[in-house]
């Protein structure tokens, strides 16, 4: 097994511009990374723990991990209207699921590779990190930049304002489902889903001049739109039939479970958004030029709550206290 300053060096000094197009004056190599942001834009900084057998099984592939472990970190940039610069990594490696050091090595390999290509898609940044040995887990740090004011938050929807969400939802939870039912095959259009989660970076960009607040599903959607609706102060129809469903989801688990899988499964990482109804159809043409529809499923209302939804009882996520109404 190689040292940690040599495993670093071999697998983690990764770069996707030259130096002083990235904005990192000092990186990898140093106590502290030396950042240089853009002048008049404000820092957006976020940090996001992903735990072995908590948020990912841990004998997934060791690609998949560290795809996973960048991309549900650049959703909060996503969420915040951000576009993605640097990253921190802190990566717990459990030395003892490996046989010797050429498994390590293997698996290391294919984790920088999943990590480094979501990096280099989004021109981010690894500028620096840590490497120590104990129960496999990923800490990812993630910096972004705004112009300075217009950063997307959870607070500023109002009654009236359009709810919308991008992409289609249930996919993560149909993918754990399909895992979980020894399902292999990364082609699965629902594993795919769960194991290889898109952050909508360039939409959360297009919306930020046109949505009114936003937040990033991935606790389930009944979850995080209630975190929204505390900071704005407002409540909620929603339209069950009008939610978009991940493809395969129906088939997998029938009507009635792929919409529970929708509102309330998690690791969407789809973006949830209100805008003014003025805005709706440009938004749409905007996110459409990039690939990614933006489906209407409510309105905000004076009334505080979630109305709509069918009389059985649907929960959310919560790390500490699991499902929580």
């Amino acid at each position: 097994m190689l040292a940690e300053f040599d495993l670093i060096r071999r697998y983690f000094t990764l770069s996707c511009n030259d130096a002083r197009q990235s904005g990192v004056a000092l990186g990898v190599g140093d106590d502290a990374a030396l950042l240089t942001p853009q002048p008049e834009h404000q820092l957006v900084v976020s940090v996001d723990t992903s735990v072995a057998d908590v948020h990912f099984p841990s004998d997934a592939p060791a690609d998949a991990i560290g795809h996973r472990a960048l991309a549900v970190a650049l959703s909060d940039l996503a969420a915040m209207g951000a576009t993605s610069r640097w990253c921190l990594m802190a990566l717990t490696l459990d030395q003892a699921r490996f046989a010797d050091d050429s498994a390590t090595e293997a698996w290391l390999t294919g984790y920088a590779r999943g990590f480094s290509a979501l990096s280099q898609r989004h021109a981010t940044v690894l500028a620096g990190g840590d490497v120590t040995s104990g129960s496999l887990s990923i800490a990812v740090t993630v910096m972004g930049e705004v112009p300075s004011g217009k950063a997307l938050t959870r607070s500023g929807a109002q009654p009236g304002h359009v709810i919308a969400v991008t992409g289609a939802l249930g996919g993560g939870a149909g993918g754990l489902a399909a895992w979980q039912q020894g399902e292999r095959d990364s082609s699965h259009p629902l594993l795919a889903r769960y194991l290889w989660p898109i952050p909508r970076l360039e939409a959360g960009e297009a919306l930020r001049e046109l949505a009114s607040a936003a937040i990033d599903i991935s606790d389930g959607l009944l979850a995080d739109l209630g975190h929204l609706r505390e900071a704005s102060g407002v409540g909620a129809d929603l339209s069950v039939d009008a939610l978009p469903l991940a493809e395969g989801l129906e088939d997998a688990l029938g009507t009635d479970a792929a919409r529970q899988a929708a509102l309330t499964g998690g690791d969407d990482y789809e973006l949830l958004v209100t805008l003014p109804s003025a805005h709706v159809e440009q938004a749409q043409l905007q996110l459409a030029a990039l690939g990614v529809p933006l489906h209407v499923i409510g309105e905000c209302r004076d009334a505080l709550g979630i109305h709509g939804l069918p009389a059985q009882r649907y929960h959310g996520w919560q790390h500490f206290k699991g499902e929580t109404p």
